[in-house]
């Protein structure tokens, strides 16, 4: 199978205070993950904030650079990875996406599922998932396994030591370009 596309993994750390409360238990840099199909990252899905002003309103979110949660926050850094693979696993990936899009109103953020790595067990719902655990379901549902780990396990940090995935920018999310013809 020739690894022919690419989808991109953006890890993010805005500031917040929710965000400072995890870090500081993980000591990881950066704490939110999400998925995108394109290099620009207008494809760009996770788990988080519905909306931009209430924290406590999470669930399946279509994230946008420009009016959503990361437009709040102008200082987030980030990193950018690139994960290449086929273009039937781009197929697969986006079928199991679209289920989460034709149903994202019946989706919440598992906040219990947060707590559950702490304590190194998994904490599954059935229509329920955090940032990482969504991003690394999306890929195992498409036959990429990363880790040897369920899903409910996979924290932001997971994805920086795959060796699978290629660094191609580290900084602030406000000052991303994409380079041209990639």
């Amino acid at each position: 199978m020739e690894a022919d596309h690419s989808v991109y993994i953006l890890l993010t750390n805005t500031g917040t205070l929710f965000t400072k409360l995890i870090q500081g238990y993980t000591k990881a840099p950066y704490n939110h993950a999400s998925i995108s199909f394109d290099r620009e990252l207008t494809e760009l899905y996770s788990f988080g904030r519905k909306n931009p002003s209430n924290p406590l309103n999470g669930g399946f979110v279509h994230e946008d650079l420009r009016t959503g949660t990361f437009s709040k926050y102008p200082n987030t850094t980030c990193v950018i990875y690139e994960l290449h693979v086929s273009g039937r696993e781009v197929e697969k990936m986006r079928r199991v996406l679209h289920i989460f899009i034709r149903s994202r109103q019946k989706y919440l953020y598992n906040m219990l599922g947060v707590i559950g790595i702490a304590l190194k067990e998994p904490v599954e719902f059935s229509n329920s998932y955090f940032c990482s655990q969504f991003v690394a379901e999306i890929l195992d549902r498409s036959g990429i396994k990363l880790w040897n780990k369920l899903p409910a396990l996979v924290t932001p940090d997971d994805f920086r030591q795959s060796d699978r995935l290629e660094l191609i920018y580290q900084g602030k999310l406000s000052e991303y370009v994409p380079e041209e013809g990639k």
